[in-house]
């Protein structure tokens, strides 16, 4: 006899970044940015009038997207937005990955990938980074069903150039490719302006990182008007209010307070560099970050007990027990006091060796 449990379904899912309720810790582990919103988004959510919430939210959520076309220089048609970039990504491998060759993205990346891939029937197929861990750009060449590729590459942090991308978009002329701009702010090129040149490009972004705001959940997508309202009509198909009242309101005044973004972003950087300097001074190899994290080991120490002795330290870092990253850990750049805080355990714990 057939039981209810047999028409479940069974996947393995996205595991994000522990969640701890402890006090006084050092949070460093889940890529969020140490900094609050801007003061325009907090007096955004101060001066929101609540008794609007009686009422559904602007279905398309079109003052939030002209604002970011006003910000990236493109059309409202150009842009889409939902409820932070996962939203948007798991929108767009629905609406984009139906035919039958397995799309493409590199083995090592974003974790959540795959799960959609699962989730949605999608197949596919992972190319494997380079020993540098650098996407060969060549590997894409071959027919498929659509590429995705984050720039910085997570967890990785490395990103690639405009003469990469029109490579990959010029021997994928018959995909949609998808370039995940989720830490583009933190130091490398962004695909936005070639949106305007091919059709099949989509470039997804968010407020979660670098504006301060994964609390809110905003994410967005911008690409030629074809793309956006096949998404349009599979967000309508499911669920016509993806972002709530407040988030637009806080992602207006965050998009329109650019001082305090590039401000707390230059901060991050320069915290980054100083963090990677620190590190390599103790014999760490750290990847050249373009993100706001970065990925280190060390050839004389094993890092998941690092990341153990952090963990009894108060200072949350991230380890993924994988193969080829199994010997690293990613850290999240936090403020200086924050950093100074992890690189005075983590000499703690080489002394201690």
């Amino acid at each position: 006899m057939n039981s209810f449990r047999d028409n479940l379904r069974k996947i393995t899912p996205y595991v994000p970044g522990e969640q701890s309720k402890e006090k006084d810790i050092v949070k460093i582990n889940a890529n969020e940015n140490p900094y609050p919103p801007s003061p325009k988004a907090v007096e955004a959510l101060k001066s929101f009038n609540t008794d609007t919430l009686r009422f559904y939210p602007n279905a398309n959520a079109n003052i939030l997207k002209e604002a970011l076309a006003e910000y990236y220089g493109v059309g409202v048609k150009n842009v889409f937005v939902g409820n932070g970039s996962d939203d948007v990504l798991a929108l767009a491998f629905q609406s984009f990955f139906c035919g039958e060759l397995p799309i493409a993205y590199p083995d090592i990346t974003y974790s959540f990938y795959p799960v959609w891939c699962d989730l949605f029937n999608i197949p596919y197929k992972t190319y494997p980074l380079g020993e540098d861990f650098r996407i060969n750009i060549e590997d894409y060449k071959e027919p498929n069903g659509g590429v995705v590729i984050p720039n910085p590459n997570a967890p990785t942090s490395l990103g690639e150039g405009e003469d990469f991308i029109r490579k990959l978009l010029e021997y994928n002329r018959d995909s949609v490719v998808i370039i995940d701009e989720a830490y583009v702010d933190f130091g490398v090129y962004s695909s936005v302006k070639l949106t305007e040149e091919y059709d099949n490009l989509l470039v997804t972004g968010t407020f979660s990182k670098s504006r301060s705001l994964a609390g809110m959940r905003i994410g967005f997508a911008i690409g030629s008007a074809e793309l956006i309202g096949v998404l349009e009509a599979v967000k309508n198909s499911y669920n016509s209010y993806t972002v709530d009242s407040l988030s637009i309101d806080m992602g207006i005044a965050s998009i329109k307070d650019d001082e305090y973004f590039k401000e707390t972003i230059n901060k991050v950087i320069a915290t980054r560099e100083r963090v990677t300097n620190e590190l390599r001074s103790l014999g760490f190899e750290v990847l050249d970050s373009q993100t706001n994290f970065i990925l280190a080991t060390h050839e004389g120490y094993n890092m998941k007990e690092l990341f153990d002795y952090l963990k009894t330290k108060k200072v949350f870092i991230r380890y993924f027990s994988l193969p080829r990253i199994e010997k690293y850990v990613r850290v999240t750049i936090g403020t200086d006091d924050e950093m100074d805080r992890f690189l005075c355990e983590v000499k703690s714990f080489t002394e201690g060796k």
